[in-house]
C-alpha cells in the first residue's frame, strides 16, 4: 500500500461543503480585503491563543521580519535563535539587518535554553524561539532570562497552532507570536497567510499600520511598510477550519501515539515527549544514522517521507557571509544528516499507520545485513 508523506484533502473532503459555501459566500460579498472575514479570524484566533490582539499577515516571514522591525531591532544588534530551524526564522532577523546568534538544541529539538545565557552579549537585543514540530521550547525558563536581561521575546509559532505548556498556549508567552497558515500547517489555509498574536495594543497598532503599506489612514503614510494583508478568502476559510483545530490536533496525536506504542527499531530514535507540555504533532520526527538509506527505503516501498531539514542555516549559501563554518554547530549539523518525517496527516487509517510501522520495524541497513 502507498502511504504518501501528508494528504491534505481528507479534512477538505470531510467537510467540503462547509468550506465552498464559505467560499461562494465571500466571492458573492465583493469585499475582497480586510473586511469582515479577516476581522473575525483576528478575533477569534486571539481568544484561542489567549491573547489581546491578533493581526493577520500575508505569510510567516512577513510576521517574523515585520516583528523585528516594529521591535526597533537592525542594524548592530544581535537576536538569539535555534540553530536547528527552518531558514525562515533566521531570515526574519537579517532582512532588518540584525545578527543571528545561534544556540544548539535540546533533547527535544528545540533551542536549549540552559545554553543561553552565555550567548547573550551587551548587542544582544532579542531571543527568537521556535517551537518546531509542534512541541512547546522550555519557554518558562526563556520567559525568565528574557526579563532577567531586558530582552524583547518572539516567538515562531509556525508549527505549534494549539500546543501548550503548563497550560499555556504557545504565542502568548512573549512580546509577540508569529503563525504560518500554509496548507500543510495544523491550522492550514488554501493558499499562503500568516498572522501575529500579542497583548501589546502599541505593537497591535504599529502591525496594522506596517501591513498596510506604513498607513493608519490610506494615503497617509507614516513610515515604509509593506503589502501583507491576510485576505478575505483565506480569512472565511480558516474561520471554518479553526472551529476543527483541536479535533485535527487529536488525530495527529492519535496517529503519532500510535506510532510511539508500535515502533521498535534498535538504529531509529524516536521523538521524546517534554513534561508539562502537549505535542500538536506538526512532524513526526525520526533520527536514524541511516537516514537516507532508509528514505530510499521507504520510496521504494511507497512510503513517504521528509527531511526538516538537510542544511542547516548557518551552513546555507545565504549565509555564507556569516562565516560559521561546519562543525561549529554540531548538534545540529549530526540532526540535519539524521532527521526524517514520517507520515502525518488528519484521517490516516490503522492500515497506512500499521504499513507505515511495519516497514520502520523492518529497517536493517545494509551495514548490519550480515
Amino acid at each position: 500500500m502507498k502511504v504518501p508523506a501528508n494528504n491534505l484533502l481528507r479534512h477538505y473532503q470531510e467537510h467540503q461543503q462547509e468550506y465552498e459555501n464559505k467560499a461562494l459566500e465571500i466571492l458573492r460579498s465583493g469585499n475582497y480585503v480586510l473586511g469582515n472575514e479577516v476581522d473575525r479570524f483576528e478575533k477569534d484566533f486571539a481568544k484561542y491563543i489567549g491573547t489581546n490582539y491578533c493581526v493577520g499577515l500575508g505569510n510567516c516571514l512577513d510576521a517574523l521580519w515585520l516583528s523585528f522591525r516594529v521591535l526597533g531591532i537592525g542594524a548592530g544588534d544581535e537576536v538569539i535563535v535555534q540553530a536547528n530551524t527552518y531558514i525562515a526564522s533566521v531570515m526574519g532577523i537579517t532582512i532588518n539587518d540584525a545578527t543571528p546568534v545561534f544556540v544548539e538544541p535540546d533533547a527535544f529539538h528545540s533551542i536549549d535554553a540552559d545554553k543561553i545565557e552565555a550567548m547573550i552579549t551587551d548587542k544582544t537585543k532579542a531571543i527568537l524561539v521556535v517551537h518546531l514540530y509542534g512541541t512547546s521550547c522550555e519557554i518558562d525558563k526563556i520567559v525568565a532570562i528574557a526579563r532577567k536581561h531586558n530582552l524583547r521575546l518572539v516567538e515562531d509559532c509556525a508549527q505549534s497552532h494549539g500546543a501548550t505548556y503548563q497550560g499555556q498556549m504557545t504565542g502568548s508567552f512573549g512580546d509577540i507570536g508569529c503563525f504560518s497558515f500554509y496548507p500543510s500547517k495544523n491550522l492550514g489555509a488554501f493558499g499562503d497567510g500568516g498572522a501575529i498574536t500579542t497583548n501589546s495594543p502599541e505593537l497591535d497598532q504599529a502591525f496594522r499600520m506596517y501591513r498596510f503599506y506604513g498607513s493608519e489612514k490610506r494615503y497617509y503614510n507614516k513610515v515604509v511598510g509593506t503589502n501583507s494583508r491576510l485576505d478575505e478568502l483565506q480569512a472565511g476559510l480558516l474561520n471554518v477550519k479553526l472551529r476543527y483545530l483541536d479535533a485535527l490536533n487529536a488525530d495527529r496525536n492519535r496517529v503519532c501515539t500510535a506510532y510511539l506504542n508500535k515502533m521498535n527499531n534498535p538504529v531509529i530514535a524516536l521523538p521524546k515527549l517534554r513534561d508539562h507540555a502537549t505535542t500538536v504533532w506538526h512532524q513526526f520526527v525520526i533520527t536514524t544514522p541511516y537516514r537516507d538509506e532508509l528514505k530510499d527505503y521507504l520510496e521504494a516501498a511507497g512510503i513517504g517521507s521528509i527531511i526538516h531539514y538537510p542544511i542547516p542555516p548557518h551552513l546555507s549559501e545565504a549565509y555564507a557571509y556569516l562565516n560559521i563554518g561546519r562543525g561549529s554547530l554540531p548538534i545540529t549539523e549530526k540532526l540535519a544528516d539524521q532527521v526524517l518525517s514520517l507520515p502525518l496527516f488528519y484521517g490516516m487509517t490503522d492500515t497506512e499507520i500499521d504499513t507505515v510501522v511495519a516497514a520502520i520495524n523492518a529497517f536493517v541497513p545494509r551495514l548490519l545485513e550480515s
